[in-house]
């Protein structure tokens, strides 16, 4: 055998096992393909996980603030009231966060006398307010409380509703309020509120007797 055969016999030797070799490769996309799923499998699912979460969270704000605006709307329709009407009104603005259960809102209701005086005061006439699902009193009876300067006007009756709550996303809540450790827990509780001011419809003021 002379020497160029000799060359060319190991040149197609050498192609054979190289498409051999690609062959192989060929065949193991489908490793390839698991490889690359394993690594982007995690980020897809955080995403996926993260943008739930937000949207989540935007509808309860969302909530947060139509309790405000609700609750403050029944009670301006009122002439007058009671402790038990305010009350009702109240678990009546608590339903609106439903299905959200991982914590439990705070509602506060004041009924606001600005007295007639040259430099008015703001006086509490009534509160009440519903906190972790129980109802109670809010802030004390003729005490001082503060209202935005464009609503400080003399003697005008406000009703103001403050509702609040403590956002806790998904992966921070923990059935049976077991601990939550790591990364969870640096995201733990979320500040959400809203206040409203609405005078009354049907009367210069609600008075509430037994609140």
């Amino acid at each position: 055998m002379t020497e160029s055969n000799m060359a060319l016999k190991l040149a197609r030797a050498a192609g054979n096992r190289l498409a051999d070799a690609c062959r192989r490769l060929a065949k193991a996309k489908g490793g390839v393909a698991a490889v690359e799923f394993a690594f982007i499998a995690p980020v897809l699912l955080s995403l996926y996980f993260v943008t739930m979460e937000v949207s989540q969270a935007i509808e309860v704000n969302k909530k947060v603030g139509r309790v405000g605006s609700m609750v403050a709307d029944l009670i301006t329709q009122q002439q007058s009231t009671t402790k038990s009407e305010v009350d009702a009104i109240l678990k009546i603005g608590e339903s609106i966060l439903q299905p959200y259960n991982r914590t439990d809102g705070r509602i506060v209701a004041t009924a606001i006398q600005i007295t007639d005086e040259e430099n008015p005061k703001v006086i509490v006439a009534w509160s009440r307010k519903l906190e972790n699902g129980t109802a109670g009193a809010g802030l004390a009876k003729n005490s001082t409380t503060t209202v935005p300067a464009d609503l400080k006007i003399r003697n005008t009756f406000l009703i103001r509703v403050e509702s609040d709550l403590s956002y806790k996303p998904v992966i921070t809540w923990a059935a049976d309020q077991k601990q939550v450790l790591g990364l969870a827990a640096a995201f733990d509780g979320i500040a959400m509120g809203e206040r409203y001011y609405l005078r009354p419809r049907m009367s210069q003021t609600i008075p509430c007797p037994d609140c």
